[in-house]
């Protein structure tokens, strides 16, 4: 569950949502080395597996050799939802698949925005049965994870594309 802002707009497809998963950075209150644009939030266990994740304070502008730092105006520092999404690894390559299938509705009366709630073991279950369906070690042409002539930015050494 994520408690975010939403846009109606003509670009997306009706029935279809986007939500970006570059937006939204937070840290801790006791991580002061990434304060850089971060909402500094509070994580707490609710117990078996489950975890709520609630905005203390937004983005703050602080004082140091880069005037910059002190120039910061805004507060919103967006709300992250990757945790919230099981890991649904692709059937052929095995690589996440930012697919996932959501309901809209407005926030309750405890619900806050920036709130993030997780069951990771309802996810663990998710992410068992994806990997299921993955193609086995044996089924991939060659051995290979996934095709060498495939372009990527950061190109791993070509051992690190076999299975073993």
């Amino acid at each position: 569950m994520v408690v975010d802002k939403v846009w109606v707009t003509e670009a997306i497809k009706p029935g279809v949502v986007a939500c970006s998963h570059h937006i939204g950075r937070w840290r801790r209150q006791q991580d002061e080395g990434n304060r850089f644009m971060t909402n500094t939030v509070d994580i707490k266990s609710l117990g078996d597996g489950k975890w709520k994740m609630s905005t203390v304070n937004g983005v703050e502008s602080w004082q140091t050799n880069d005037p910059d730092t002190s120039r910061i105006w805004w507060r919103d520092g967006g709300v992250h939802q990757n945790i919230t999404h099981a890991t649904n690894p692709d059937p052929i390559s095995g690589a996440h698949c930012w697919l996932q299938k959501v309901s809209i509705s407005k926030p309750g009366p405890n619900e806050d925005y920036g709130d993030i709630f997780v069951d990771t073991n309802r996810s663990f279950e998710h992410f068992k049965k994806w990997n299921e369906w993955a193609k086995k070690r044996e089924t991939h042409p060659n051995g290979l994870r996934r095709p060498l002539w495939m372009a990527r930015p950061l190109t791993p050494q070509k051992d690190q594309f076999y299975l073993k």
